[in-house]
């Protein structure tokens, strides 16, 4: 005990001597704000400490041609980030969470999940619909926006009468192709609305442009939507114990039972798959808390729904992943295994992108 306590105040001592520390990002608009969020809260913890962000386009960054899926491979988002990691270019890098993906490169470790923003999907309208309109409202034929195929397959059940076609790039770029559209526009100019995660949208101070927040009982969010995870080396002991700092334990918990479901499942950004998760108050005097894990997996054309929940009480992150393996096995009882495979064959695509 007088161990732990003296090394943690030595960690503390040394942390409080001036030292300065290389974080890498995406260069976008969002990615950038959501590194200065993570560096306000580390900068809160060690005041003296001195954080240089460096920042870099990712291969998701570059090939906007086509939807996610086409591209190739699950890690489009952050290999670049973590080779700089590796090289010790930097000693952290920050992710959206749900764009990392759920099995780790070797040596690589998440030292933080910060604390959850709004997980649920928004609605973006034309400035030509009044305040007020939502999905339901849009005329049959409207086409909606997203890069997202989880968005998409599900809301082509909720919404037949709808378009959805897939959109690409920054927050910004997509925002832009909305605004610019026209009713009578060709291919990716005719936007009545975007689908995206809300999150983003509110970090970036845009809220007033939302018109709707999708049920995420009905639509059910992207794994780790809505939280920021900051990535390191599994062996640099120094950065896991400054970012342990931050890291929010309900979101620890929730995302963790969601990765675990996802990585059991062996989805992806190129597979419709969904998840909601609630978490009650801690039972009194056990350290526990009650949490309830909702997954789907949706045929690319929202006829086909697989959906499932599962409720445990959970203390640590590996009773929580244990929440999310036991909700995968019970959807590949009901056939996921089956409809995801038919979902990843080559012919299974969106429509061309705009």
């Amino acid at each position: 005990r007088t161990h732990t306590i003296s090394t943690a105040v030595l960690f503390f001592i040394h942390m409080a001597t001036t030292m300065t520390i290389k974080v890498g990002s995406r260069k976008s608009q969002l990615a950038m704000r959501q590194t200065e969020m993570v560096l306000g809260m580390l900068q809160a913890q060690f005041p003296t400490t001195k954080f240089e962000v460096a920042s870099l386009e990712t291969v998701g960054d570059k090939v906007l041609d086509r939807p996610l899926q086409q591209v190739g491979g699950k890690s489009l988002f952050t290999k670049e980030l973590e080779e700089e990691l590796a090289s010790g270019a930097v000693r952290m890098v920050v992710h959206s969470l749900k764009d990392l993906p759920t099995t780790l490169p070797p040596g690589m470790a998440i030292g933080a999940m910060c604390k959850r923003e709004d997980p649920r999907d928004a609605v973006i309208f034309h400035p030509r619909f009044v305040a007020g309109t939502k999905l339901a409202d849009l005329p049959a034929g409207s086409t909606v926006g997203t890069s997202s195929l989880r968005r998409s397959a599900q809301l082509k059940a909720l919404y037949p009468q709808l378009v959805f076609e897939s959109v690409r790039g920054n927050l910004n770029t997509r925002l832009s192709k909305l605004e610019n559209s026209t009713e009578d526009g060709g291919e990716g100019h005719r936007f009545s609305a975007l689908v995206l995660a809300a999150a983003g949208v509110i970090r970036l101070g845009w809220s007033a442009k939302i018109g709707e927040l999708l049920d995420p009982n009905t639509c059910l969010y992207a794994v780790g939507q809505g939280s920021i995870a900051v990535e390191c080396l599994a062996s640099d002991a120094e950065m896991l114990q400054m970012l342990a700092s931050i890291c929010d334990r309900d979101t620890l918990l929730c995302c963790s039972a969601e990765r675990a479901f996802m990585r059991t499942l062996e989805g992806g950004c190129s597979v419709p798959l969904g998840v909601r998760t609630q978490l009650s108050a801690n039972e009194a005097g056990t350290g526990a808390a009650s949490l309830e894990l909702c997954g789907s997996v949706t045929s690319l054309d929202g006829t086909v729904t697989i959906k499932d929940k599962v409720a445990q009480s959970v203390a640590t992150v590996k009773d929580a992943e244990l929440v999310g393996v036991e909700l995968a096995n019970l959807l590949k009882a009901k056939g996921a295994q089956e409809l995801l495979q038919a979902i990843r064959a080559p012919e299974t695509l969106l429509p061309r992108p705009s």
